[in-house]
């Protein structure tokens, strides 16, 4: 198991990602013409999922405002030089998804000046999976008893469903999006811990609300896959070398559509729209919605 650990240590340590990406808003964001971000990650090393939400076009050919709101992965362990490209984006306000648990273990590492806020979205659960299945990469065989044969993605889709019905998910969504809408309080960014779960959801609904069509809001949520999988390569190889099954890995550190749809499915169950899971979900009625349409949505 020690060898697991340390390859887990590596790959957090010392992965690759693409360089720095040079731009405008603070020099940090890649020049690309309106509607083509596509989820193009900002080349921080150690965040490698760290994205401006913005960049898309909605179904009436509207582009979401870019520099405003970020998604991100857990801002830890971070350097000097780490730190001074953060600085660049110009962030305000940091908003920690995760469990204290997690925060406890890897506090964020972020500019002075920065706001960090602890919204956690699964403290009502429970189980903090998936918040904790990283856990498992030290034991395979415990992770193949407890998740093989396709009970990861059982797991993973159950857990979807809650970031809909949690009550304290509601809560910590709602403080979220309301934050987003405040203009003297971004740029902010939200993450949890590889940016891809509770993450996912805050992204898809925002881009949603927005009217950015289901098609591109699902293809920014698999983009995760491109960042984070080549990332912890070294830690999924060592975990199948040790005898555990690489779907499970896989599922850890990456995504499945499959699992984005179990949320909208449960939110369209229970809500019918996005607006109405903002208003009665989320208690973000219809002026809460407008701002944030307002705000991100820049028509010409």
């Amino acid at each position: 198991m020690k060898l697991v650990r340390s390859v887990l240590l590596a790959a957090v340590i010392g992965a690759s990602a693409p360089p720095a990406l040079a731009g405008s808003a603070g020099g940090i964001l890649p020049q690309l013409p309106p509607g083509q971000s596509l989820g193009i990650a900002l080349g921080i090393a150690p965040v490698p999922n760290l994205r401006d939400v913005g960049g898309y076009q909605t179904a009436d050919g509207v582009t979401v405002a870019r520099g405003l709101a970020y998604r991100s992965d857990t801002f830890n362990p971070m350097n000097a030089g780490d730190i001074g490209k953060i600085e660049r984006v110009g962030l305000k306000n940091d908003y920690d998804l995760r469990t204290t648990a997690e925060v406890k273990a890897k506090p964020d590492e972020i500019p002075a000046g920065v706001k960090w806020h602890l919204l956690n979205v699964l403290a009502d659960a429970k189980s903090a999976a998936p918040a904790e299945l990283e856990a498992l990469m030290h034991d395979p065989k415990k992770a193949n008893a407890a998740l093989g044969n396709g009970k990861i993605e059982t797991l993973f889709i159950k857990n979807y469903r809650k970031f809909i019905s949690l009550p304290n998910a509601k809560q910590s969504y709602r403080t979220l999006f309301q934050s987003l809408a405040d203009p003297d309080k971004l740029p902010g960014v939200f993450h949890c811990t590889t940016g891809k779960d509770r993450t996912g959801w805050a992204a898809a609904a925002l881009l949603t609300l927005l009217g950015v069509p289901k098609e591109t809001v699902m293809a920014d949520y698999m983009r995760t896959n491109e960042y984070t999988l080549p990332q912890y390569q070294r830690v999924i190889d060592g975990f199948v070398a040790a005898g555990g099954e690489r779907a499970i890995a896989e599922a850890i550190f990456g995504v499945k559509a499959e699992y984005l749809q179990a949320s909208f499915d449960a939110m369209l169950k229970q809500y019918g729209t996005i607006e109405r899971y903002f208003s009665e979900g989320l208690g973000i009625d219809a002026a809460g919605q407008r701002a944030l349409r307002d705000l991100y949505i820049k028509r010409m």
